[in-house]
């Protein structure tokens, strides 16, 4: 399907391109969200006519999205979960969880802003970005830990996982030992 895009949406084009997209994308998303017009004849006459003042408002909403990056962008917000020892959490953080880390911090944020591939599922400090407006990114540190003390410890930089180091020697000598008393056992029948 040809669509007329009605903002610049990534990956896909700028505000009038004329785009050809998969039927559903534009059916599910662009069209019932008013980011894009079918691309028909009175249509394209309908967007000439409106450009000037799609393009005033876009440019007024990307005003307000940068002030409002302008007061997260390198913000840092703490997120307190259970985890085991090796730092692994029981749970998650997802997109909603941080929206409303951030919300509580002050600026309203809307889940789908912000830009999480997979869910965070580990302690420590984790930078994302939180895209207000399509040609507007801030970037914000998620610092996920077991209690404040432990965030506050995080953020100087300290490794809180509890990993038990042992070096190949140990298990060398660990393995070679079981064995030898194994053998030593299986002699004696």
């Amino acid at each position: 399907m040809h669509v007329i895009l009605l903002e610049r949406i990534a990956k896909l084009g700028q505000m009038g391109d004329v785009v050809r997209v998969k039927n559903g994308f534009a059916r599910n998303f662009l069209l019932p969200r008013n980011k894009a017009l079918r691309a028909t004849e009175g249509n394209k006459k309908q967007f000439e006519g409106q450009r000037v003042t799609l393009e005033a408002r876009n440019l007024e909403l990307k005003t307000e999205a940068q002030a409002v990056a302008d007061k997260v962008d390198g913000q840092t917000f703490i997120i307190i979960r259970q985890a085991g020892e090796t730092g692994q959490l029981y749970g998650s953080v997802s997109t909603r969880d941080i929206a409303e880390a951030i919300t509580a911090g002050g600026v309203s944020v809307n889940r789908n802003q912000v830009v999480l591939s997979t869910p965070i599922k580990s302690l420590g400090l984790h930078v994302l970005p939180v895209q207000m407006h399509a040609e507007v990114q801030a970037s914000v540190t998620v610092n996920v830990a077991r209690s404040n003390e432990e965030a506050e410890r995080q953020a100087k930089g300290e490794e809180l996982n509890d990993r038990e180091e042992v070096s190949m020697d140990d298990l060398g000598l660990e393995i070679g030992a079981a064995l030898a008393a194994s053998n030593g056992s299986l002699g004696d029948r």
